[in-house]
Order: C-alpha cells, then sequence, then structure tokens
C-alpha cells in the first residue's frame, strides 16, 4: 500500500518526509496502458514520470499546502511536456507527451533538455481562491548555477528548493514499473531555535551530518525497502521522531477528475455540427483523458440526447455500422 511519512530529528533543526507508491503507481499505469491510442509509457519516460510524482507528493507535504502542487516540465527534447499533480488529500496523478522515440535508459537531459531549453515549474493552486488571487508560480532552469544540465530529476527538484526557499535540501528520487518513492530531507529556518535545547555541534554540522547520511541511499534500497526500513538503517545512530505513515484513505492514491459528464459538456461547447461530422466521418467521436488514459466514446444516438439535453433539437443520427 502506497504510504508518505514525516519525520523529525529530535532536538535538531532537521525535517524530513519518505515517500512510497506501489499500488497507486501501477494503477496509473495500468490505466496508461490499456488506452489502445497511446498505449504504455516507454520505459524512461514512466520512470520520469514516476519521480515526479514521488517528488511533488514531498514537495506537498513538505509545506502543508490546502491545495494543489502542479510540477510541470517542459523541454525541447522527446518529451515535449511532463506533469505531476498532488492535491492536498494526497490524490494523485500524472501525465506526459511523447513526440519522438525514447530509448529504454535515457536519462533526464535526453528526454526533455537536450539542447538546453528544459524548464522546471512548480505551481500552488489554491483550493479556494480569494477574489482576483492567482496560483503562485515558480519556474527554473533543469540547470546548476554554471549552465551544466542536471542528469537527475532530483538534483533539479533539490536546487529548486534551495533557490527558492533558501534551506539546504536533500532530495533522492526512484521509479520503476512497480514502485516510485523519494525521500527528502531539509535544513529548518532557525527561528525558533532556542527551543531546540542544547546541542553539542551547530546546527549546519547537524544538517551535513544527516544530509550525508541521506545521499548515501541508494536507488535500489529505496524501491526495494519499506520506508521505515529504509529510515532505520540510514538514521539508526539519530534520535528520530516518526510521525504515524499515510496510508489508504489517507495516504497517497491515484485519482482523476475526468468523468463522462464533464467530457460530453466539452462536446457540447464543441458544438451540434462539428460533432456530427465527425460521427459522419468515423462512426463516433473519442475523447481519451491525458491523465488516466480512460477513453469515452459517443456515437450517433449518444450524440442526440446530449443536444437534446441541451435544448437542441438534433438532426436524425447517422447509421454506425
Amino acid at each position: 500500500m502506497s504510504e508518505l511519512q514525516r519525520f523529525l530529528f529530535d532536538g535538531l533543526p532537521v525535517r524530513g518526509a519518505i515517500v512510497r507508491l506501489d499500488d497507486a503507481w501501477r494503477e496509473l499505469l495500468a490505466r496508461r496502458a490499456a488506452n489502445t491510442e497511446t498505449g504504455a509509457y516507454p520505459g524512461a519516460v514512466a520512470r520520469l514520470l514516476g519521480e515526479m510524482l514521488a517528488g511533488a507528493a514531498l514537495m506537498h507535504a513538505h509545506v502543508k499546502y490546502d491545495g494543489t502542487l502542479i510540477l510541470q516540465i517542459a523541454g525541447d527534447g522527446p518529451v515535449r511536456l511532463a506533469v505531476a499533480q498532488v492535491d492536498s488529500s494526497l490524490q494523485l496523478r500524472a501525465t506526459a507527451s511523447v513526440a519522438a522515440p525514447v530509448a529504454d535508459d535515457a536519462q533526464l537531459a535526453e528526454l526533455v533538455n537536450g539542447g538546453g531549453a528544459g524548464r522546471c515549474a512548480i505551481t500552488l493552486d489554491p483550493r479556494q481562491r480569494a477574489p482576483g488571487q492567482q496560483p503562485y508560480q515558480g519556474i527554473v532552469a533543469l540547470a546548476d548555477d554554471a549552465g551544466k544540465p542536471f542528469a537527475e530529476l532530483g538534483q533539479g527538484l533539490q536546487h529548486y528548493m534551495q533557490r527558492s526557499e533558501q534551506l539546504p535540501t536533500v532530495l533522492v528520487l526512484a521509479a520503476n514499473q512497480e514502485v516510485a518513492a523519494g525521500l527528502l530531507v531539509q535544513r529548518m529556518p532557525l527561528s525558533g531555535e532556542g527551543n531546540l535545547g542544547e546541542r553539542e555541534l551547530p546546527p549546519d554540522l547537524d544538517f551535513e551530518r544527516i544530509a550525508t547520511l541521506a545521499a548515501s541511499l541508494r536507488r535500489e534500497e529505496l524501491l526495494t525497502l519499506a520506508p521505515a526500513e529504509v529510515l532505520r538503517r540510514l538514521f539508526w545512530q539519530e534520535r528520530l521522531m516518526a510521525f504515524a505513515p499515510l496510508t489508504g484513505a489517507q495516504g497517497p492514491r491515484f485519482a482523476c477528475t475526468c468523468s463522462r459528464e464533464r467530457v460530453a459538456e466539452m462536446l457540447r461547447g464543441l458544438g451540434e455540427p462539428e460533432v456530427n461530422s465527425i460521427i459522419e466521418e468515423r462512426g463516433e467521436v473519442e475523447v481519451g483523458c491525458e491523465y488516466c488514459g480512460r477513453q469515452y466514446r459517443f456515437d450517433a444516438i449518444d450524440a442526440q440526447q446530449l443536444f437534446t439535453a441541451a435544448g437542441k433539437q438534433p438532426p436524425p443520427p447517422s447509421r454506425v455500422q
């Protein structure tokens, strides 16, 4: 079962979170693979999306934001656009647009940043917007300050968080066809430092020690070990204070907001003549959700009902073979 767990280090200005997506991640991939138009994601694209979902879940847990966090990567490689979304209740979904063949071992730069135009955008969209309020968005290049492209997504997100929040961060991400997982460790602000008690070392040295331990985590360990075991192996000498894991209906889970009703509304907006012309040509209108892969089909009888319900009287439906 997918889970997310937050933790603190007793007496130290360091916090973290660990996430493991298994059932939620496999459902997302299975729905995409079942789409007869798109088929399954290429292996390298699936790994990128899995890391994006894990990273988005960790970042949302860190900011404790009442709304949706949208992680978006756009670039000049075969993956033109990749999007991962996580809302306040840890419902998540993701999609990618692939414009060219992708090698199974392709890395981040090859996928989205071949010509150096790759960009990463983080958007915070509030669940309830005040009048005139707009979502907050931050955008960074997928390259370090010297212009060198990042080899891994975790490096790019880590760089973004350090620049946007001015807080040292370590982020380790991994994904395969079965699991998407991640670990985040971050230095906390020192505004409440006086309440942390006495320490033998300065705060920066405390964080450097823990950051070194976190960075030693191998991708294979992250993918194969339970979150509790990962934390135990990494920080067994530290006084770790772990919150109860969020699982099941409270934890990370796949969900999509698409529905037949929404697609029907879109078709009404497209207009009766256009819908009927598509049916004349193809026998039906098919609309696929880019996030979950679900396909919605409307034949001539469905179209007649659509526009009749909207107060229109369509012509007799065409014969469908």
